[in-house]
């Protein structure tokens, strides 16, 4: 009797094959002339930006280099010749490091879903005025 796992194997094993097995067969003349289409139309538009992509770049550019950094952090904690100051300084680095992108997280949320949330709002008017509100109230949360 076959069990859920070996459907499952099957079934992404089945569909892998299927999608190789056309791209192997895909004529070779299809590729090349798309590459060449997007190229010709690349150079026919113009390039527009807009703040949200300038936004979403500078996001992306500070992502990456918090990785880079938690990488350095994980690299000192996990070396084996480090000092144990290394390893505290390290073990505080990503600890920064995490509670600044929960801050975000967190403001990026209430903008996105508390809207009429003033910035300067701390978190125990947040709590006293959306989580701890009575009972008839309810409805807003």
């Amino acid at each position: 009797m076959i069990n859920k796992q070996k459907l499952w194997f099957l079934t992404l094993f089945s569909l892998i094959l299927v999608l190789s097995v056309y791209y192997i067969t895909m004529p070779s003349e299809l590729l090349t002339t798309a590459k060449t289409t997007n190229i010709k139309t690349n150079d026919e538009k113009k390039v527009s930006i807009t703040k949200e992509d300038i936004l979403t770049n500078l996001q992306v550019e500070k992502d990456e280099e918090r990785q880079a950094l938690a990488a350095e952090y994980n690299e000192v904690l996990t070396n084996k010749d480090a000092s144990l100051d290394e390893k505290n300084n390290a073990y505080n680095g990503l600890k920064e490091l995490d509670d600044i992108k929960s801050k975000e997280e967190i403001a990026q949320f209430t903008k996105d879903y508390l809207p009429d949330l003033s910035p300067e709002t701390t978190a125990k008017q947040l709590s006293d005025d959306y989580l701890h509100c009575d009972s008839a109230d309810r409805w807003h949360a």
